[in-house]
């Protein structure tokens, strides 16, 4: 996409809601740095929206969903779609593992052994990205790029450091 819509189908602003709770020092940063990541760059247009674009998005938990409440850049309600976090659950969790191993090996491990646990890392990062998209599928859409920053965010929601 380019040209003047380019800059209408996208997040200028990311919001965690207090039902995301907060945690320690070092969670928060790496909260700050994926919301910052997702707003520098992000492909973002709420499906059978005019296009009155960019948006905001606020992020919260109610029991046990993903709710993305979209809003304009002005702060009128678009729209607001709840996920089930169910079919992130695994991934996220394999996820978790896998950069646990990949941090121990970076201390102890050879270049070739901490690589083929960072290609299962990015593997499992595409998973968890593609069906981010998919769960979003036919409410907003977003390209892979988007998907992959969105789901560094529902990571660092879960990291309780």
């Amino acid at each position: 996409m380019s040209g003047p819509d380019q800059n209408r189908a996208r997040l200028i602003d990311v919001e965690l809601d207090e039902s995301i709770g907060r945690s320690t020092p070092d969670v928060e940063h790496e909260r700050a740095v994926a919301i910052f990541d997702l707003i520098e760059e992000n492909s973002f247009q709420p499906v059978n929206d005019s296009g009155a674009g960019p948006y905001r998005l606020k992020l919260s938990l109610a029991e046990q969903r993903l709710v993305f409440a979209v809003a304009r850049e002005d702060g009128a309600a678009v729209v607001t779609h709840i996920l089930s976090l169910t079919p992130l659950r695994r991934i996220v969790k394999d996820y978790y593992m896998i950069c646990e191993s990949y941090y121990d090996a970076i201390r102890s491990s050879t270049p070739s052994h901490i690589e083929a646990i960072d290609m299962g890392r990015r593997g499992l990062h595409n998973e968890g990205s593609q069906t981010l998209m998919d769960r979003l599928s036919g409410k907003i859409d977003i390209d892979f790029d988007t998907a992959r920053r969105l789901f560094t965010l529902v990571c660092v929601l879960h990291w309780r450091g």
